[in-house]
């Protein structure tokens, strides 16, 4: 096996590497924004509570896209979920900091996401420059040597 061979093997294996870490790094981003999108839901929901009187009517989402009908009751304490499963009574104005800060979080955690896959991008398109300038040495010497047994055989 010639040295051209073996590097296009491994810019190959590498090129297929990169590009399951381009998808899994895609699907990180698509699970933080929709993160994202459920706090932002959250926080602009603790804060239209604070406009509302008790007793006020409430259309509350149960998932799949259903809802019950209810009543605000007192809007100065809100149920906060704190992970793994816990969830705590904290003051309207904790709880959005709450909300607020986790916001926060992932958008720095997308932001390093983003950047590693900048990387990626950047790393994959290196090698398929490298890999087409290996692809063409390799067809040079395939071609060079189709000719000569084509010659030789006359």
């Amino acid at each position: 096996m010639s040295n051209d061979e073996e590097t296009f093997r491994k810019l190959l294996t590498e090129l297929r590497l990169l590009e399951s870490t381009t998808e899994a790094l895609q699907n990180r981003i698509n699970l933080v924004n929709a993160a994202m999108a459920e706090l932002a839901f959250a926080s602009a929901t603790i804060e239209g509570l604070g406009k509302e009187e008790t007793g006020t009517p409430l259309l509350v989402p149960i998932g799949g896209g259903s809802f019950i009908k209810a009543q605000a009751a007192a809007t100065d304490t809100l149920v906060v979920g704190m992970g793994a499963g816990v969830s705590v009574e904290k003051p309207k104005e904790e709880a959005k900091q709450i909300v607020d800060k986790r916001i926060a979080d992932l958008g720095k955690s997308m932001s390093t996401l983003q950047q590693q896959l900048g990387q990626v991008m950047e790393r994959m398109q290196i090698n398929r420059q490298q890999l087409d300038e290996v692809s063409l040495r390799l067809s040079g010497k395939r071609g060079t040597g189709d000719v000569r047994k084509a010659q030789g055989g006359s």
